[in-house]
């Protein structure tokens, strides 16, 4: 064994990918160990192997005494001498104790290590390798399925697709293959555990990044990317470069690439949105495909509301509020729609209250709501100065209104 033992740690350690080294010690450790009963009477004994040889041998620590009453432990100041003449007794040195059949125990034990080592070495290998890679898509063949979870093959590990990070009504078929995204990677006893997701919005990132090259070489910039996995995403994009068109790199010549991206997420709808700095604009993009005729900004609580046509209403909110949630979650802005009859229905309603204070005829009340009063109690609160500013109110007409829209709202 002592001949070949070199050979084998060092062929394993190349072929695994294991330091030749890491093997040796742990070889050592694991001979000691092993056979420790032998050494129950040497508690400083050590196992070596000859880096050049590949000879075991066993060595402990010995006190250097002028009577030796414990072998084991101590050696004669004669005998120690005979090692190093410069020995004194009280001191120490380290002298060869290997038993006679040490080489079978060492040999099968060597054998066991090896098998150990390798296994775990591959597990941290596998580890290390996967765990470099969270955040990025990986690709993989359906091998079986567990309680609703889908494993699939990696090639030197398999991955966990948990049900919870499935699209809904995302089917798969044995050996399939499939793309996800590596969410973690996790530490088990067994090797490490690979947890993917078809869920999570860095998918559509990490797929737009390989099907686009003006993304992948910098020319088009990701923003913002907001997802109803499975049914519908939008991503913002942007470009510093004057002659590039960043939604129209993303869509294609004829929408080859975005149809691209829509397949591998099994026909989910990609809507590309173009990023800009002032939020009106941007929250107007985020709404497409809907046509928005005005917009009123709040920045006190990042309040927008948006005016659309009447036949663009359902498109602007979408099915079941999906197109005016996403846009709220791309933009961060809270949205409130409305179409043009239901804010027409609410101007002639406001008018219609402020009629009802006296000295205010349609034409006022139509100057103060055109001057953004939405209500009686907008107006009761209102700025004298403010009130002041519509045509044909002075400050006392302006006193006179509050009182009676006070007056009013009691």
């Amino acid at each position: 064994m002592s001949e070949n033992l070199l050979a084998i740690l060092e062929s394993m350690g190349k072929e695994r990918g294991i330091d030749q080294e890491i093997l040796i010690e742990a070889v050592e450790a694991a001979i000691l160990s092993a056979s420790k009963k032998a050494f129950e009477s040497m508690p400083q004994a050590r196992v070596s192997i000859d880096r050049t040889t590949g000879r075991i041998r066993v060595f402990s620590s010995k006190k250097v005494s002028a009577k030796v009453t414990h072998p084991s432990q101590e050696i004669g100041l004669t005998e120690a001498k005979e090692i190093n003449p410069d020995l004194k007794i009280g001191e120490t040195i380290e002298v060869e104790v290997t038993p006679r059949d040490f080489g079978r125990i060492a040999a099968q034990t060597a054998r066991q290590v090896i098998i150990q080592k390798i296994r775990e070495a591959e597990r941290d290998n596998i580890y290390r390798e996967y765990e470099e890679k969270e955040g990025e898509i990986i690709t993989g063949a359906v091998e079986r399925f567990e309680h609703g979870n889908v494993i699939l093959d990696l090639g030197n590990t398999e991955a966990l697709l948990p049900q919870r990070e499935r699209c809904p009504g995302e089917n798969f078929r044995q050996g399939e293959r499939i793309t996800a995204y590596i969410l973690e990677v996790r530490k088990a006893s067994r090797g490490p555990q690979v947890i993917l997701s078809r869920t999570h919005p860095g998918l559509v990132r990490k797929l737009f990044e390989l099907e686009i090259p003006e993304i992948h070489q910098g020319e088009v910039e990701i923003k913002l990317v907001t997802r109803e996995p499975g049914e519908r995403s939008k991503v913002a994009v942007s470009t510093h470069m004057k002659n590039v068109d960043s939604v129209g790199a993303c869509v294609g010549v004829r929408g080859t690439r975005i149809k691209s991206i829509m397949r591998e997420l099994g026909g989910e709808r990609i809507d590309i949105i173009r990023w800009d700095e002032e939020p009106a604009a941007f929250i107007t993009n985020a709404l497409s495909p809907a046509k928005i005729i005005d917009i009123k900004i709040n920045e006190v609580g990042k309040k927008s509301n948006v005016i659309v046509s009447n036949d663009q209403l359902s498109l602007a909110i979408g099915k079941k509020g999906q197109n005016v949630r996403l846009a709220a979650k791309l933009t961060g802005w809270d949205i409130d729609i409305k179409g043009e009859s239901e804010v027409k229905a609410e101007k002639e309603k406001i008018v219609l209250d402020f009629t009802k204070i006296p000295g205010v005829g349609k034409g006022l009340a139509g100057a103060l709501s055109q001057a953004g009063l939405g209500s009686l109690k907008e107006l009761a609160e209102a700025e004298i100065k403010n009130l002041t500013k519509v045509p044909g109110v002075g400050k006392k007409k302006a006193e006179k209104i509050q009182i009676a829209a006070k007056e009013i709202l009691k």
